[in-house]
């Protein structure tokens, strides 16, 4: 048998030059998985700090992260968080020919959106829209959509065309179009969002783009990985139809969901110096792409906060820049295992504001362990075996 590295040539040539035992392997690695780049760029709330405008800003859109306040939901709107902090965005296309769009892969929503030639609204302005004129294969669907913002919401209507996600053509897929937007939206990098949630999730009862994946047998497995860089702007991935060993060291720990509307496991505590300051005796997390940090009730993130040494000031739990090599890690015990969080991870530095944690209370008992978790942990969301693998991201 051929050395596997002798195999690592176009895959035409693989058929030619290698035993076939050796070519699976590759195979599976360049066909089999469907990746889509994601670009880290500026956060709204970085833009607005360079201007000047994020006292502003906060002042007016105040930080809502209870997307999931009613857990009922109606058929026709869901809650989503108004996070100024997101800054990872891929690329789709939607209809024939393909107009592209950026958009947030959001797990901790079930939804695709993206504004429309209709919207009037100044979020819209400075956004890619979509023309449904333009696409041969778009049909209306007859139906409105509104999804409700802490500070305001996003209506229009929805559609059906072709959704081109990672080379992935997934056909009649239900997307909606905006006709308003909320104010604060003019500030988002992103022109829309794509949900990975479960369908339970859905407003108006869409179908996810993940699950018309699995359902037209577009992927191989049931399952797809997030991987974000920590500082460059390029490397960041989300991998449709398996795991991508590139993106992750040692084993990979399975957890269980607890539900199955979000990516919602349970964390069994959450310590500082092997002490218990949070989440004493248990408690709801979703692993979310769609929130930047880690969220919690008040009381618990207060707790948390003061065992790491930060104390609150314009709405932030700040630290001195000058500490971060001697603060302390926050551990989160979950399924049996410690997933470490050290300082390098959960504080972030700005420039115009100093040093401050990615640490933000909620009025929900539901926590969300945001992309300040998941840029430390390679996170695998499996809808075949309705669990959530966690292994140390590279």
């Amino acid at each position: 048998m051929l050395p596997l590295y002798s195999c690592y040539t176009p895959i035409i040539l693989l058929l030619f030059s290698c035993n076939t035992l050796s070519i699976l392997p590759l195979l599976s690695y360049f066909v089999l998985l469907h990746r889509v780049p994601l670009i880290k760029g500026k956060s709204a709330r970085e833009s607005l700090e360079e201007q000047g405008l994020w006292d502003e800003y906060r002042g007016k859109f105040p930080f809502n992260p209870t997307r999931f306040d009613d857990q009922s939901l109606s058929v026709s709107s869901e809650q989503m968080t108004n996070d100024a902090d997101l800054a990872y965005f891929g690329v789709i296309s939607i209809g024939t020919p393909p107009q592209s769009f950026t958009v947030i892969f959001d797990t901790g929503s079930s939804n695709l959106w993206i504004p429309s030639i209709y919207c009037s609204s100044a979020a819209c302005a400075n956004h890619n829209k979509f023309n449904p004129g333009l696409s041969s294969t778009f049909k209306n669907a007859g139906k409105s959509l509104s999804i409700q913002y802490g500070t305001g919401s996003m209506t229009g209507f929805e559609g059906f065309d072709t959704v081109v996600v990672g080379g992935i053509p997934v056909k009649n897929q239900i997307f909606g179009l905006s006709q308003s937007e909320a104010p604060f939206m003019a500030h988002m990098k992103a022109d829309g969002i794509l949900g990975l949630a479960y369908p339970r999730l859905a407003a108006s009862q869409a179908t996810p783009v993940f699950d018309n994946m699995m359902t037209q047998h577009l992927v191989n497995k049931d399952m797809f990985s997030v991987y974000l860089t920590r500082n460059s702007e390029v490397g960041s991935m989300v991998t449709f139809g398996g795991v991508d060993p590139n993106h992750y060291y040692g084993q990979i720990a399975w957890i269980p969901l607890s539900s199955q509307m979000y990516w919602q496991i349970t964390v069994d505590s959450v310590t500082v110096n092997g002490q218990i300051v949070a989440c004493n005796g248990g408690c709801q997390a979703i692993v979310d792409t769609g929130t930047s940090n880690i969220v919690g009730p008040q009381a618990d993130i207060s707790s948390m906060a003061r065992a790491v040494g930060a104390y609150s000031a314009n709405g932030d739990n700040v630290v001195n820049c000058n500490s971060i090599n001697n603060m302390p890690a926050m551990v989160f015990h979950i399924h049996g295992q410690a997933f470490t969080l050290p300082a390098s991870t959960y504080v972030r530095q700005s420039t115009y504001y100093g040093c401050r944690t990615g640490l933000q209370s909620s009025n929900s008992d539901l926590w969300i362990l945001g992309d300040i978790f998941i840029r430390q942990y390679y996170s695998i969301f499996s809808r075949a075996q309705n669990m959530v693998g966690l292994a140390l991201a590279r």
